[in-house]
């Protein structure tokens, strides 16, 4: 039987691979390690890695256990869910791994200017009605700006055929760099340019799959130069609901 909500909130107040700044708190407590990540808690130089919306964390323990020189940090707001990933990395031994339990929107808040290499966004919300709150929206991406290194990989991982469609189309209208871009993950994973990006499959990511969605993948380079613009183009609305998400409208399209 898994442990309630409260118990879970209370192991993570005593968790030392968790750091909890709701947005409720965040203008009355000082965040001390913000451009100290290397210093203050993983001891080391290596890179960091972020997973942004990491819900259990399963895609940041597995990067870390693939990626041992690598340092990675999942960051969610739902503290039941991240205590999964969390546990699991304490019980492992896992020095390479954080959460950060806050509110994307204020991400910028906690890393300093170059003190992130990449970020993974592993099943966002396609966020279909509210362009502002998809997190490769002009919004989101001026805030990744402010600590990602320039021309640094940003990854998306989705089942949502509207977000990938959006974020391709952001791609286009910004000249944004893109690496790599598949609709069908799974069908091109023996390629050895995807082969980190089918590495790992989240518990989502399966029940997707048993529907029969494909996997879309897509890796791209966010420079800090030049004005973002949001693409100015009708998207089809994704024709499913998918997990804890409803269409929430009755429009077909969306930009």
């Amino acid at each position: 039987m898994s442990k309630g909500k409260l118990a879970k909130f209370a192991d993570m107040e005593r968790y030392d691979n968790v750091f909890q700044y709701p947005y409720s708190v965040v203008e009355q407590v000082p965040f001390d390690m913000k451009g100290r990540w290397h210093e203050l808690y993983f001891k080391n130089q290596n890179p960091i890695v972020l997973e942004l919306g990491c819900g259990k964390g399963e895609y940041t323990v597995g990067l870390a256990q693939r990626y041992p020189d690598t340092n990675f940090i999942g960051v969610d707001i739902k503290g039941a869910r991240m205590w999964t990933g969390a546990t699991q990395a304490l019980q492992e031994g896992l020095r390479n791994v954080a959460f950060l339990r806050t509110n994307i929107e204020i991400i910028d808040r906690f890393f300093a200017a170059d003190e992130v290499q990449e970020i993974w966004l592993t099943f966002s919300d396609p966020q279909m009605k509210n362009p502002r709150k998809r997190l490769t929206s002009t919004y989101f991406l001026e805030r990744y700006r402010h600590f990602l290194v320039d021309g640094g990989f940003v990854h998306l991982k989705t089942d949502s055929n509207f977000l990938f469609t959006y974020t391709t189309l952001m791609a286009e209208r910004n000249r944004l760099d893109v690496l790599l871009h598949t609709t069908n993950l799974y069908a091109e994973a023996t390629r050895e340019q995807l082969a980190e990006a089918a590495s790992i499959q989240t518990y989502y990511e399966s029940m997707w799959m048993a529907r029969g969605l494909d996997i879309k993948y897509m890796k791209f380079r966010l420079p800090h130069d030049g004005a973002l613009q949001e693409p100015d183009v009708e998207i089809e609305l994704d024709d499913y609901r998918s997990y804890h998400r409803d269409k929430r409208s009755s429009k077909s399209t969306a930009k």
